[in-house]
């Protein structure tokens, strides 16, 4: 096969694989996310106020998050199908700089962790509310989409400063 890969999910041959987490022991994970939507004031008022054409805006990202977490596996190459014991998805409403900050956080007891679950809720929540507000304000701007945390794992804790 080759001398032994020097990325994780590329073989010694330059193939790509999923990497094999089989020998890894099963330990409690837990990561979160944020991501930001600015927006015009207006935009802002009519969320808050519940005067959406397509309804509750926040409801709806927080659901579209929470679904696309469970669903990872599918939208990242390579991802693994885990079992996940929590997602949250939340939102800090800053009606002074017209942003609505989304944060998330995914947790489960596997051999792998849950960064790109906890990022894609952040990121599918900031989608939702682009497209829920698209038809007022198509010049919202979707930005800051990071990890802010993860626990668990061979590499331990990352905190964001």
């Amino acid at each position: 096969m080759g001398e032994e890969a020097k990325w994780s999910h590329i073989d010694g041959e330059g193939r790509l694989r999923m990497v094999d987490v089989s020998d890894k022991e099963i330990t409690a994970r837990e990561a979160r996310a944020e991501a930001t939507v600015l927006m015009q004031a207006a935009t802002l008022r009519q969320i808050l106020d519940h005067k959406m054409a397509k309804g509750n805006v926040l409801e709806a990202a927080r659901l579209a998050g929470i679904m696309a977490a469970k669903r990872t596996w599918e939208l990242i190459p390579l991802c693994h199908p885990i079992a996940l014991t929590g997602v949250t998805v939340d939102f800090a409403v800053d009606q002074e700089r017209s942003e609505i900050k989304i944060s998330s956080a995914a947790k489960t007891r596997e051999r792998t962790g849950v960064e790109m679950e906890a990022l894609v809720a952040a990121a599918h929540a900031a989608l939702t509310i682009y497209d829920m507000c698209k038809a007022v304000d198509r010049a919202m701007v979707i930005r800051d989409v990071k990890l802010t945390y993860k626990s668990g794992g061979r590499s331990g804790t990352f905190q964001r400063s």
